[in-house]
């Protein structure tokens, strides 16, 4: 069965083949030369500039003799940089893709995915991103020094290549015509005017800010962004203060943030924040927010001002779906339950398809298979209710949509956001296990443990379904994007054993946590502590006499001593049988205390050598001559102040704080 709400279908000039977003940026550049287009840092570049410049950079590309509509990857940390390269490559005729710079990491993986025909970056980060494939580099810069305009760009299709906000990105390309066909949708739906101020939290390898550009460069608006590529804890603050910014796009966490920073100036206040005056539009895009935290942050803003939570696809260059509370026709019962899509972007189409998404792009294009799950309200809204991928097995082999559980949790008074994902048990089986973030501004200390949150669920969800652990976390994790992150959660330390079926053993959606290593770890170890150690502690006790022949000799020593000091032999013995099970088994246990995996790993060899030293060292010390002085002194040397050494990395291991964010509760 198919449910569609009323989507609006303009006649844009983008369906006709008519203009890019480079004409509506030329046009402004002609008509408001000496506005501001960027705002980084204390320099604002006009947009006369920011014209001349993109073209002087476009002039050298159309000279380097690339493929016609080739694709050229930008990996350039300065923002004033990235931008004008990105408006010069379109003019130049070719493809745009924005690589991470922030992660090499994911900035070698985007790559992989590509076949780009330049690459431009920074001497660093082209070596880091590289990795000796030989890619054709040209440094910011080189080439700009030409004066001559670029010719007018190829007739071509594409424009960008752009990466899905999912935990592995996935390359989208895009058109020119869904470039500006999304452009002109947003347009119509935040109501840009030539004096806004956009402000950009996320990544500029993400379609936000990788398709979003166009919002304010293509309605004469200005550009704020971080001189880097990152934005640090209170910049995004200072910047909506200091530059006046009006329109804020963002993800729930960047919002959580905002708000955050305000909670720190005036605790528990909850009228319209004065910081946060210039807003007259926050754009709160990545992932859903329900309708309490909607009404929040509503509450946070002036007067007037609009908060929209955008579901947006790449595919759609950013557009698909948006709500404001206004859409309401009155108050619904059950806010902390309820996360509304609301109505079709102008130009696009969204539907519900045997209970799934589809969204058709604005401007023409596929139908887009979503894989999320949603309802047509009989209201007209479309309601999110939950995504196909995430469905999780019960323990008696049913299915369960997770989000109608983890939206009963949000009932409970304590707990702002909840997850809940399916874990291995050690020693077999699978268990359900809650992962829960408090409300914005309270501290993690306040959520439910596991017996108040199954309390909570009695009687509301099914019996199978209610949690087995609880694992208290500050904030729960997300993507670059901004959508949150399953493979990315903790595995609860000891209890639980890492689900299988990730990338590679140990791994949680490829991740590897230190809660999974110690809970694979923990089993073995026992066992080991247990069978193992009296094993090689009785057979270290039978080569003493060859490899150290007459050090336990006790003939002479009269009883009760010559017991003491067996007692003491074997216990040596015993000790380096438990160094080295715990040399080998140990690490994995330790790591699930997650203090840093330096310190871990130093304390680990410092345990084992606290364990193992003792066996030689007596051994060698009762075979040493009394006045052997120099015998003596290498002894001291050689086990003693390696001994004083492993008992303070000991100390520094068991006096630091955990790093990870992460409270547990089993």
């Amino acid at each position: 069965m198919t449910q569609s709400p009323q989507s609006s279908q303009p006649d844009h000039p983008a369906s006709q083949g008519a203009g890019t977003v480079l004409d509506r940026f030329g046009e402004w550049a002609r008509r408001t030369p000496r506005a501001p287009a960027l705002i980084t840092g204390d320099e604002t570049v006009p947009y006369a500039q920011l014209d001349a410049e993109s073209d002087r950079l476009a002039r050298h590309l159309t000279d380097a003799d690339l493929p016609a509509h080739g694709l050229v990857a930008l990996a350039l940390p300065r923002q004033r940089e990235l931008v004008t390269a990105l408006l010069a490559v379109l003019k130049a005729g070719r493809v745009y893709t924005v690589l991470d710079v922030a992660d090499p990491r994911g900035g070698r993986r985007q790559l992989a995915a590509l076949a780009p025909d330049l690459l431009i970056a920074g001497p660093a980060d082209a070596a880091r991103l590289d990795a000796g494939k030989g890619l054709r580099v040209l440094h910011p810069g080189e080439g700009a020094d030409g004066t001559a305009p670029p010719p007018p760009p190829a007739p071509g299709h594409g424009a960008a290549v752009l990466f899905t906000g999912a935990a592995t990105p996935r390359p989208v390309p895009v058109g020119h015509a869904l470039l500006l066909a999304a452009y002109e949708g947003w347009a119509e739906t935040a109501r840009l005017t030539p004096g806004d101020r956009h402000l950009f939290t996320a990544g500029p390898d993400t379609t936000p800010f990788a398709a979003g550009w166009t919002r304010a460069l293509c309605s004469g608006g200005a550009l704020v962004l971080p001189e880097t590529a990152a934005w640090l804890p209170g910049h995004a603050l200072r910047a909506v203060r200091t530059a006046e910014v009006s329109v804020l796009h963002t993800d729930p966490a960047g919002a959580a943030e905002l708000l955050s920073e305000q909670e720190s100036i005036a605790p528990f206040r909850r009228e319209p924040d004065a910081e946060l005056r210039s807003l007259r539009l926050l754009a709160v895009s990545g992932d859903r927010l329900y309708l309490d935290e909607h009404s929040a942050l509503q509450d946070r803003l002036r007067p007037g001002a609009r908060v929209l939570n955008v579901y947006a696809l790449t595919e759609a260059a950013g557009t698909g779906a948006w709500f404001e509370l206004p859409q309401l026709p009155r108050p619904l019962d059950g806010p902390e339950r309820i996360s509304l899509l609301g109505t079709p972007f102008p130009g696009c189409r969204v539907r519900v398809l045997d209970g799934q998404l589809t969204v058709d792009p604005p401007g023409g294009g596929e139908t887009v298979a979503t894989g999320d799950l949603g309802v047509l309200r009989p209201d007209g809204l479309l309601e999110f209710a939950g995504r196909a991928a995430d469905r999780i097995e019960a323990e008696d082999g049913t299915r369960i949509d997770p989000y109608p559980l983890e939206s009963e949790i949000r009932t409970h008074a304590a707990v702002g956001t909840a997850l809940v994902s399916r874990v291995a048990v050690a020693g077999g089986g699978h268990r359900l296990v809650a992962y829960l973030s408090p409300p914005h501004g309270l501290p993690a200390e306040v959520l439910p443990d596991t017996a108040r949150l199954r309390e909570h669920l009695k009687g509301k969800v099914p019996a199978d379904a209610v949690p087995r652990a609880v694992v208290r976390m500050r904030a729960l994790p997300r993507t670059r994007a901004g959508r949150e992150d399953r493979t990315q959660v903790p595995q609860p330390p000891l209890l639980l054993a890492p689900v299988g079926g990730g990338r590679g053993g140990g791994k949680s959606g490829g991740v590897r946590t230190a809660g999974a290593a110690g809970s694979q770890d923990v089993v073995p170890l026992a066992f080991g502590l247990g069978c193992g150690a009296p094993l090689l502690g009785l057979l270290a006790r039978v080569f003493t006499g060859v490899i150290w022949p007459g050090s336990t000799d006790l003939t002479g020593v009269p009883n009760p001593w010559a017991l003491l000091f067996w007692i003491l032999y074997l216990c040596e013995s015993l000790a380096f049988g438990a160094g080295v099970v715990f040399l080998f088994s140990g690490r994995g246990p330790m790591l699930a205390q997650r203090r840093g995996r330096g310190i871990t790993t130093a304390a680990h060899l410092a345990i084992a050598y606290l364990l193992i030293a003792w066996w030689p060292q007596d051994n060698l010390y009762r075979l040493a001559a009394k006045q052997d002085w120099p015998r003596q002194a290498a002894l001291v040397y050689a086990f003693n102040v390696p001994l004083m050494v492993a008992a303070l990395v000991v100390a520094v291991y068991a006096t630091r704080k955990p790093v990870s964010p992460f409270d547990f509760d089993d």
